[in-house]
């Protein structure tokens, strides 16, 4: 009894097992495809998706794209994953030789950067520390794999522990071993794996290069001191780094690796066309003196190579300078290079002393049309905390692209001014290297003559100046150069005068002619100047005529209407 009761106690118990053993298998089972569901419901699952989910402030700054293939999230965040464990393994020996690498590669550089306040500028120690990279972004670039390759785009953030000491001695013979520490950068590196061929790996050569460098915070720390408490030295130094950095590896520069042996140059870097730059004048500058006014001038550049900078004049003791210069830049990329413009205050033999910077992207330009800008000034044009009023700058940007076979206007070039008699004359009589020779020569001697017509048609919205509530506005037109002068009558007791007036000026050189427009109040016991409006005639030149408000600088309030017409006059050249 005891061995059936022992027996069926164990049959039941047996049964029981297997009933949830076989309840716990379903279960298991259940979960496993539920979860092989979820894991493929991932895997499809797209940058939109996931918008759908979570709200805009849970995403990390490499979620969204730009004109990009949208990569699987979950194939995403497993592929940078496995980057980053196999990173951090051999990193000890990628900072080895990148190290080496960089001392070799990277003082050369420097010392093509290195600024006037320095003698010499060379690493003691360089090591890049034990902290890794992370890959924080990856993507698949169309635009660019649509043209016979491949690119991709990582997306890197490190903060590094590293060991740098640069020795740097100044010109009075004062050595410096500088630490930079705390180093902070992120950015995205562009690899652009082209041409596509058959034999293994695939491609011929691979181009890197910084496409945007988002972050690049470092310091710089002496034995004993900051170095700040030695002037000049630290901004010095800090400057070179950063442009030595925008110019060799940001892109469009690209650095190329042939992978199997053949001519790679279309890979390599060619311009695309030219900017003309008309640096009009600014207003409002931050008076950086005690005894007086700032001293102001500029300097502009597409890439900050030194043989491609371009410094203005400086204009003595003058907030609101007018330089009216032109600068012709070369142009590698439109889409995503910038013009950039530092304004500084002239100090003599010492050190110039910084006044704002401004920025504008090559991509806002229309190609042969002029632009017209006032860009406000900044502290700094990366992190801009700084919120304090600089000033403005005006421009005048023209971007012309090679290759348009003359269907661009643009009167910054020699055969502007020619008659078509004349350019047949020049295309039958000079060869290829004379024509080249002229061309420079050309650009430097050039005048275009002509007659300006300008009509003051209307002002509107004038600012109150009177007593009454009212102004007695009238305008004076002079030509900057040449100093000529004309004036519209005078409209009493009027914020929105019409005055219909024309004026004609023989203009000799209306490359370098400006055309200033005040709006003055006229007054029996005096007269109060309103406002102005300063512009070059290169819009004219090119279109021949146009009418155009204009906001009045320094005024309160107030637009002023503008037609302008041109008349060129040719003069016979001998060639």
């Amino acid at each position: 009894m005891g061995f059936f009761l022992g027996m069926l106690v164990g049959i039941a118990i047996g049964i029981g097992l297997i009933v949830a053993f076989a309840r716990t298998e379903r279960t298991r089972s259940k979960y496993r495809s539920e979860l092989a569901k979820t894991v493929a419901a991932l895997a499809r699952m797209t940058v939109q998706d996931s918008r759908k989910l979570l709200p805009p402030q849970y995403y990390p700054s490499w979620v969204v794209f730009t004109q990009r293939q949208k990569l699987s999230l979950f194939h995403l965040i497993c592929f940078l994953t496995w980057l980053n464990q196999h990173l951090e393994k051999i990193w000890p020996y990628v900072n080895e030789a990148a190290s080496e690498v960089i001392r070799s590669n990277v003082e050369p550089i420097l010392e093509q950067y290195r600024p006037g306040v320095l003698s010499a500028l060379k690493f003691s120690t360089l090591t890049l520390g034990t902290v890794a990279p992370q890959f924080t972004g990856i993507s698949l670039v169309e635009s660019e794999c649509a043209a016979g390759g491949i690119t991709i785009e990582f997306e890197i953030q490190w903060d590094g522990n590293p060991d740098i000491v640069l020795d740097i001695k100044t010109r009075v013979g004062l050595a410096l071993p500088v630490q930079v520490k705390n180093i902070g950068f992120t950015g995205v590196f562009r690899l652009i794996f082209k041409p596509l061929v058959d034999d293994f790996p695939c491609f011929g050569a691979v181009s890197y290069s910084l496409r945007e460098k988002k972050k690049l915070d470092f310091e710089f720390k002496i034995s004993g001191g900051d170095i700040s408490s030695i002037p000049g030295v630290s901004d010095a130094i800090e400057e070179t780094i950063r442009d030595a950095i925008e110019d060799c590896i940001t892109w469009p520069v690209r650095n190329i690796i042939p992978i199997i042996p053949g001519d790679y140059g279309d890979l390599e870097l060619k311009p695309v066309g030219t900017l003309e730059v008309k640096l009009v004048e600014a207003k409002e500058l931050t008076n950086k003196d005690i005894i007086g006014k700032s001293d102001p001038f500029a300097e502009i550049f597409i890439r900050p190579l030194r043989d491609r900078m371009k410094t203005s004049k400086v204009i003595d003791n003058d907030l609101n300078p007018i330089w009216n210069e032109h600068f012709e830049f070369i142009v590698e990329d439109a889409s995503t290079q910038h013009l950039t413009v530092r304004i500084f205050d002239d100090e003599g033999l010492q050190a110039a002393e910084f006044i704002g910077c401004c920025q504008v992207s090559l991509s806002t330009l229309e190609p042969g049309k002029v632009k017209d800008v006032w860009l406000k000034l900044l502290k700094d044009l990366e992190i801009q905390r700084d919120t304090k009023y600089r000033g403005q700058v005006h421009l005048e940007l023209l971007y012309c692209p090679y290759g348009t076979d003359g269907n661009i206007v643009n009167p910054f070039d020699h055969d502007f001014s020619l008659t078509s008699l004349e350019k047949a004359m020049k295309i039958e009589k000079v060869t290829e290297a004379e024509l080249r020779k002229i061309s420079t020569q050309k650009k430097k001697e050039m005048f275009i003559r002509g007659v300006l017509s300008v009509t003051v048609i209307s002002a509107e919205d004038l600012p109150v100046v009177d007593f009454m509530g009212k102004a007695d506005p009238f305008v004076v037109l002079i030509m900057k150069k040449s100093e000529a002068k004309q004036k519209t009558r005078v409209i009493n007791n009027n914020l929105n005068p019409v005055w219909n007036q024309t004026f004609d000026f023989m203009v000799e050189d209306a490359l370098h002619e400006m055309l200033i427009v005040e709006v003055w109040d006229h007054d029996t016991f005096g007269k109060d100047r309103i406002g102005r409006v300063i512009m070059t005639l290169t819009r004219v030149l090119m279109e021949g005529e146009y009418q155009e408000c204009y906001p009045i600088d320094i005024a309160k309030s107030g637009r002023i209407t503008l037609s302008l017409k041109w008349v060129a006059q040719h003069k016979h050249r001998d060639f």
